[in-house]
């Protein structure tokens, strides 16, 4: 097995694992806590998958760097600590880890939410894994292609973008209201149809395995909410930039994924949108 296979299949593993681990509490009693804000909410689940999915890829690669998205958890039989980063480091080689993507849908009861994990390695992205436990959808992404429960991941064929469903990502705060309202009217009226699911990574597993045309992001992410399904659009055959139209970066500023056949339309949208 190459490196780049069994990165792939560890990827898949650990993110099946964690998402199992919050499955298990999905729809019960949860002590929810909030972060930045009241809606900016988390989880005990959140820390006991990350603390499972960390586990899987210690055993696998016990040097590699782990970035993610909750802060440091015992891990292992005597409960060492391992360190999680907040950003990826500038060289070696890294796992980045979303325990819940959506927990505000998990703690809801929404069943929009998943486990994603990618890894880079010499500096690019080599494997990807978004595992959405309430629908038992894992998808998958290596070195070449990609795969959804095992057949291979394919963006949609649409053509015109007046018949695109496109998704805005990401968070909107409190007080942003106008934002998101001009992102919608924009979409509605230069594209067609609006969605939003609450997951970043399920929405980009959407848009690779072709129920979306595209989604896109005026802001820069964190790697754990973007870098997975970043992966799996680029090896579905989708085409990734920044808002400037640029191949998409780790320092890109925005997130424009789409099919690639009306990419154009899409990212005049989301640049006029993040220029207000």
């Amino acid at each position: 097995m190459t490196d780049a296979h069994r990165r792939v299949a560890v990827a898949e593993r650990a993110a099946r694992a964690g998402g199992a681990v919050a499955r298990q509490a999905f729809r019960g009693d949860l002590a929810v806590e909030t972060k930045s804000d009241k809606n900016d909410l988390v989880t005990e689940s959140d820390r006991d998958a990350q603390r499972q999915v960390v586990s899987t890829l210690r055993a696998e690669f016990p040097n590699d760097a782990i970035v993610g998205e909750e802060e440091a958890v015992p891990v292992g039989p005597t409960g060492e600590e391992t360190e999680i980063l907040s950003e990826v480091p500038e060289s070696g080689d890294t796992w980045v880890v979303d325990p819940i993507d959506g927990t505000a849908n998990f703690a809801r009861g929404l069943r929009t939410w998943g486990t994603a994990v990618a890894a880079v390695a010499g500096g690019d992205l080599a494997a990807a894994a978004v595992y959405l436990p309430a629908t038992e959808d894992m998808y998958a992404a290596g070195a070449e292609t990609g795969t959804r429960n095992g057949s291979a991941l394919s963006v949609s064929d649409r053509t015109d973008p007046e018949t695109f469903a496109v998704a805005p990502v990401g968070r909107f705060e409190r007080g942003s209201g106008d934002e998101l309202g001009d992102i919608a009217e924009a979409v509605v009226d230069e594209l067609g149809d609006f969605r939003r699911f609450g997951s970043m990574q399920a929405t980009l597993s959407f848009v690779a395995s072709g129920e979306l045309d595209a989604a896109f992001s005026t802001y820069t992410p964190d790697p754990w909410d973007s870098l997975a399904g970043i992966h799996l659009v680029r090896r579905a055959g989708g085409t990734v930039t920044d808002l400037a139209g640029e191949p998409w970066s780790r320092d890109s500023e925005g997130i424009v994924a789409s099919n690639g056949e009306a990419h154009e339309a899409v990212r005049a949208v989301a640049r006029a949108a993040g220029s207000d």
